[in-house]
């Protein structure tokens, strides 16, 4: 549970903290921005986010691994899961992978809604709860997606996946010192793992330590292959510092190269919007979106 002090804090408060400040960094280019995942995440962490997996407690439930697919890939699930999760909504199986298809596609009320269902079907399903605790996150039910994800390991048996959408969370209201703690609890599981990184490096940034951010982005880039996501927080980080030209030789490595110089010349003219000031952009202190955190645990 989060601290009693903490517990009110949702959905309006984070917006009205941190809404104008996130508007004025959303670069034109969605494969640009970060997650959460989060940040959703920030968010997620991202961004974006992909599904993972979790230990269930019942039976041997297992979702799809999300890495490297595609939208054809996921419309295809889609058309298979969706029958068959209408002609048995209580095959958990069934139910998962339809609503991992649906938060791919998308369509996150109609995901959250099946993994609610499931959820009821299913309490103590580690899987079904993991997965219903992002899909709350991803609809801005923060608090209850945090006391869902908390349900979902236990002190004994740690999940660093949901250690870390736990972080994206905590970041989402605004919490970023706890969320990361939570992040560096994951990283004791699973030293220097890349998504985990990410999501830490983004928050280091949500709490104006850009240099720290670029430090720990850095290490999470430095993994082969390097996922575009983190490479694409690495750039926003390092650009809004005002490095614009080594952010867009960056952000050139997935992007056109037009797009990439198109992405930072936006971010350069938004800091100078929210500033005002003639001063250097490498003093810019404003928080990067985390509503789309390259955040793996997060989902999507």
């Amino acid at each position: 549970m989060l601290p009693a002090k903490n517990r009110q804090r949702g959905r309006h408060e984070f917006g009205n903290h941190c809404g104008d400040e996130m508007r004025l960094i959303r670069f034109r280019s969605a494969r640009l921005l970060a997650s959460a995942a989060a940040i959703a995440a920030i968010a997620a962490l991202a961004a974006g986010c992909q599904t993972t997996q979790s230990t269930a407690t019942t039976g041997s439930l297992s979702l799809a691994p999300a890495e490297n697919r595609s939208d054809a890939d996921w419309h295809h699930d889609l058309a298979v899961y969706g029958p068959q999760y209408h002609a048995d909504p209580g095959n958990l199986e069934v139910a998962l992978r339809y609503a991992q298809a649906l938060r791919a596609t998308g369509q996150r009320a109609q995901a959250l809604a099946v993994l609610q269902r499931a959820s009821i079907a299913a309490p103590h399903n580690k899987i079904v709860l993991g997965e219903y605790g992002r899909a709350l996150a991803d609809n801005g039910d923060y608090q209850q997606a945090f006391d869902v994800l908390d349900r979902a390991h236990s002190p004994d048996q740690p999940d660093w996946r949901i250690l870390s959408a736990q972080g994206a969370v905590l970041d989402q209201m605004g919490q970023h010192n706890e969320a990361q703690r939570f992040y560096l609890t994951a990283l004791k599981i699973v030293p220097d793992e890349p998504s985990v990184l990410s999501n830490l490096g983004l928050s280091y940034a949500l709490s104006h330590d850009l240099p720290k951010a670029e430090e720990v982005l850095r290490r999470a880039a430095a993994h082969q292959p390097v996922d575009p996501r983190v490479r694409a927080n690495l750039a926003l980080v390092i650009g809004l510092q005002g490095r614009f030209a080594e952010a867009e030789s960056i952000a050139r490595a997935d992007l056109p190269p037009e797009e990439a110089a198109a992405n930072v010349a936006y971010l350069r003219q938004m800091l100078a919007q929210k500033d005002n000031l003639p001063k250097p952009l490498a003093n810019a202190r404003v928080r990067p979106d985390m509503g789309r955190m390259a955040n793996r645990d997060m989902g999507e």
